[in-house]
């Protein structure tokens, strides 16, 4: 058994210290935590005015004030944590998820699935769907918008994930009900660490969530309060992809009848 969960709070947008005040100010409640998952671009906000506004906002991993509080926090409480981060790389900015743990950083996810305005800021992700053994679980990341497409989840799962980290900042009303589907499905755990609150003309939902390999939500947030949940998981739960004696969620798949999905 192992605990993981989520912080939902409401980041402001351009303030970075502010954030990492809040953030700082609820991790006391996940310190029995072995892994907690953090809301999209939760350094800098969302909804930026414009690109050199996002960038203004935005860091370089390898020196990062943000990152390097993140390993603080891992640190000082012992757990691995997943963070959604304004990433710039020399003149590009990604929609990033960071991986970090007491020994430090340990890898990231760029979003590739872009929404709306986000087009116009942030390169599409580059380094594929990686999954991370962290020892006492395989975890993959996507972000938010990455929720409508299940071919993402289901090539995590397959490349071993027991648990899928999805930080987000979610608008539309109805994202959290597939999230569980999604787990049922590829006999995952999914933690959804989302945002709440109104920025600029943009407003989120909350309602943070946490479900089980066979569709169950096992918590959720409010739409419009802080919180800090922890769940035990039976990581064996999402390792037996068994759904019936006969069946299995993987191996009875028939590949050769899926090729319109690439054509």
């Amino acid at each position: 058994m192992i605990k993981a969960g989520f912080v939902q709070f409401n980041p402001v947008l351009g303030d970075q210290e502010t954030n990492i005040k809040k953030i700082k100010s609820l991790m006391p409640l996940a310190k029995d935590a072995d892994l907690i998952v953090l809301p999209e671009l939760a350094n800098s906000g969302y909804n930026f005015v414009s690109k050199d506004h996002a960038f203004e906002n935005a860091e370089e991993i390898a020196n990062s004030r943000f990152i390097d509080f993140l390993i603080d926090e891992a640190r000082k409480y012992n757990l691995h944590i997943v963070a959604g981060f304004n990433e710039r790389e020399n003149n590009n900015l990604y929609n990033s998820s960071a991986l970090v743990s007491p020994e430090g950083f340990l890898g990231k996810y760029r979003k590739i699935h872009l929404f709306l305005n986000e087009k116009e800021i942030f390169q599409k992700g580059n380094v594929g769907l990686p999954v991370f053994d962290i020892g006492f679980c395989t975890i993959g990341i996507l972000i938010c918008f990455d929720w409508i497409f299940p071919e993402v989840w289901r090539i995590l799962a397959m490349k071993g994930a027991d648990i899928i980290c999805h930080p987000s900042n979610l608008v539309l009303p109805y994202a959290q009900q597939a999230v569980p589907v999604h787990g049922m499905i590829n006999r995952t755990f999914n933690i959804t660490a989302n945002r709440y609150g109104t920025e600029r003309d943009v407003t989120f939902s909350g309602k943070s969530i946490i479900s089980d390999p066979f569709g169950k939500t096992m918590v959720t947030a409010a739409p419009d309060k802080d919180a800090v949940k922890i769940i035990e998981m039976d990581i064996k739960q999402a390792r037996n992809k068994m759904i019936t004696p006969q069946n299995h969620a993987f191996d009875d798949r028939i590949v050769e009848e899926y090729s319109y999905l690439i054509s």
